[in-house]
């Protein structure tokens, strides 16, 4: 067996490049040296500078993979899908079968026939209100328990069970492979991403500016307002939690990719405020209504599955991601 399943030469594809965790990824790969294909639609929203740095082999349309795949599978080393439709908000849900599960079991049974390593997005949405737990247990029985609460989480979650499926069946598979269960990722590149971007790039500008930030109230007995509890990761370390599984030979599974420590907003909040020196104003409103009965107030990833496999780092603490990143932002002022 060879130290890595990612072979030295050959093509890295990174689908959903130009987004917030893929182009992080893509960067390190190509920092790497590797020859990295980019396929996203980069559009109008500005995504293309997270790519700015890096040097890669080619950039492709989403609806021009399959072709470029026809005539370049053969090239290729490893996948690592990080395409997908990511707005819990979504409610086209064929738009979401056609983007988040059919292109992922496209790319698994290519990645299959090919024999390379595929390393694939879910999410920790998958694991809906909580009250099921957030154990990455990936034997099919205890995903049959699990109830996403949208349809973006769902999708992430039916492919989930069919490649869990696959493997346990023992139907063809790729080599080695891992689905990463990305809890709440925060850090560089993700300005193009609207409302869906972090809570820290949200605040940042107004706490900078001595201004009150808002977080929503908590419509739960059980949590106080702005006590609801998320575990926020920073994406440098998913990006080597990503690449540790692309390269590890023989890896097949499903894998939380947390810090295993739940922080509130409002420790969130503070810790924004801290970076920039400034004393914390937090106000409160009311939960939109889209929200009520739909939202997550407590998620903890269980890391002992990745710790195992030698897939985590080193996770760093919510105040050092925070500064971190506030750092970075002060350092790259077109994000």
């Amino acid at each position: 067996m060879t130290d890595s399943a990612l072979r030295a030469d050959g093509l890295v594809l990174v689908t959903g490049g130009g987004g917030f965790i893929g182009s992080n990824i893509a960067l390190a790969l190509a920092a790497e040296g590797r020859d990295v294909v980019i396929c996203d639609d980069l559009g109008t929203d500005g995504r293309w500078l997270n790519l700015r740095e890096g040097r890669f082999h080619d950039v492709i349309a989403i609806d021009a993979l399959p072709d470029w795949i026809a005539q370049n599978g053969t090239a290729l080393a490893g996948v690592v899908h990080m395409g997908a439709i990511s707005a819990t908000t979504e409610t086209d849900v064929d738009l979401i079968v056609r983007l988040n599960i059919r292109a992922t079991l496209d790319l698994w049974e290519c990645c299959t026939r090919l024999g390379i390593p595929f390393v694939y997005a879910s999410s920790a949405a998958t694991y809906g209100d909580g009250t099921r737990g957030f154990e990455d247990a990936d034997t099919a029985e205890a995903l049959a328990q699990l109830r996403p609460l949208n349809a973006y989480g769902w999708s992430k979650h039916m492919v989930d069970r069919r490649l869990v499926h696959d493997r346990d069946t023992g139907r063809p598979t790729p080599p080695s492979w891992a689905g990463l269960k990305f809890f709440n990722v925060y850090g560089p590149r993700e300005s193009h991403k609207g409302s869906m971007r972090s809570v820290i790039h949200q605040i940042r500008p107004g706490a900078e500016r001595g201004e009150a930030v808002r977080l929503f109230r908590s419509d739960n007995p059980d949590y106080g307002d702005g006590g609801q509890l998320r575990d926020f990761v920073h994406v440098d370390d998913c990006v080597r939690f990503a690449i540790a599984a692309l390269k590890t030979p023989g890896l097949g599974g499903i894998f939380n990719v947390g810090t295993g420590q739940a922080r509130s907003f409002e420790d969130l909040a503070r810790a924004t405020f801290a970076a920039v020196e400034r004393e914390p104003v937090i106000e409160y409103i009311d939960m939109p209504e889209a929200l009520r009965g739909r939202y997550q107030y407590f998620t903890e990833a269980r890391t002992e599955r990745g710790v195992a496999a030698g897939l985590a780092p080193n996770w760093r603490s919510l105040e050092a991601g925070v500064a971190d990143y506030v750092g970075w932002l002060r350092d790259n002022p077109d994000f």
